[in-house]
């Protein structure tokens, strides 16, 4: 395992860390872990030299960070590991208590304090009604009471918005979304060198841009693979471009099975700081201009949109509808699409808009599923 400097504190931090948003299910319900299954993966990582562990109040419907503190628990291991969950900002009332939110976390995770403790999701809007509720104590009171060690933010914006929060509080690192596909998207390059310039540590969601970029390689992708005489896998070439740049921090890797995490492994103790040889840029540049003009909906399912009440699973609704045209196999998507339950196919949009507003990607969620729906079924 590589390991790269973190901070101020000059931390030595597995340059791949486990993200707990996609763990092994069970009965294709995102709200029921596969613990045993998880435990392995989990296990496997940290035996192989990872030491940070991500999770969040939402992910697995709440069962996430329950999840990790059993297992940090049963294991005896939650010294061994830089622990990070985040706090939730979906839904802000005047209600909204940050003080008991933080004491209920510490008790799910079964720990006396966060290794790392994010504000989730910020965004333009988020940002200035929090500082309103008075984050700002709340951030001082955080770490004072020894409760968080180091405090940031995961981000998904647009780039100047992302340039004032920095601006606007001195946080100990940040969390944006970045990968090949992304580099103009939200904070993107641009950030990433804003922040470093800063001094502030960058940790790296969706590297493989919600598994979109670990495609199978046939057709038109094969022959551009095969062209560039590149050696690795998609994933692995995606990890290695984020790898390749010194103010890339961390990447975070959302794994749900255990090739996943024996393949992420594997490139984390070979990828290191200007490893990126040149025929592999060329691959990735012409890579971008092809999945550019294939991809029509954006999303990177992170299933922050599974609180659908129609159940509807819309991440794998709009990854049916890129696939057929990516892979040019709208045939193999109509039959997936008619074998999804018909309570929870696009139709049965009921236009609520409670997906719309917390997409990180600020997709037009509701209008792509009608036209996922008419494509799969005219």
């Amino acid at each position: 395992m590589l390991y790269r400097s973190f901070g101020k504190d000059n931390l030595s931090i597995s340059q791949l860390g486990f993200g707990c948003m996609r763990l092994p299910i069970l009965d294709g319900d995102v709200g029921k872990i596969d613990v045993e299954e998880a435990a392995h993966m989990v296990q496997k990582a940290i035996d192989s030299g990872v030491n940070y562990i991500d999770t969040a109040w939402p992910y697995h419907n709440g069962q996430s960070e329950i999840f990790v503190g059993d297992f940090l628990e049963k294991t005896n291991q939650r010294d061994k590991v830089y622990l990070a969950t985040k706090l939730p900002l979906f839904h802000l009332d005047e209600t909204t208590d940050f003080y008991a939110t933080l004491d209920k976390q510490l008790e799910k995770l079964k720990t006396s304090y966060f290794d790392f403790y994010l504000l989730h999701n910020i965004d333009d809007k988020k940002w200035d009604k929090i500082i309103d509720m008075g984050i700002f104590d709340f951030n001082k009171y955080a770490k004072e009471s020894g409760k968080v060690k180091h405090l940031g933010f995961s981000f998904h914006d647009d780039v100047e918005t992302f340039k004032r929060v920095i601006d606007s509080y001195d946080f100990d690192f940040c969390q944006i979304q970045l990968n090949y596909m992304d580099e103009n998207f939200q904070a993107g390059l641009e950030g990433l060198r804003y922040a470093n310039e800063k001094g502030l540590p960058v940790i790296i969601m969706e590297p493989i841009k919600g598994g979109k970029l670990a495609f199978n390689l046939k057709g038109e992708l094969k022959e551009i693979w095969d062209k560039h005489n590149v050696n690795l896998t998609p994933p692995q070439l995606a990890l290695k471009y984020l790898w390749n740049m010194p103010e890339v921090s961390l990447v975070l890797s959302g794994m749900s099975t255990m090739e996943h995490v024996e393949d992420n492994l594997k490139s984390a103790e070979s990828f290191g700081i200007d490893s990126l040889a040149e025929n592999e840029k060329n691959l990735i540049k012409e890579l971008e201009g092809f999945l550019v003009s294939k991809t029509e909906i954006d999303c990177t399912s992170c299933k922050y949109c599974s609180d659908c009440p129609q159940n509807i699973p819309i991440w794998d609704v709009f990854t049916l509808y890129n696939n057929s045209k990516i892979y040019d196999d709208l045939k193999g998507s109509i039959g997936s699409y008619s074998r999804m339950d018909p309570t929870r196919r696009a139709d049965s949009c009921i236009e609520c808009g409670l997906c719309e507003s917390v997409c990180p990607q600020n997709l037009t969620i509701i209008d792509y599923l009608k036209t996922c729906h008419k494509t799969f079924t005219e």
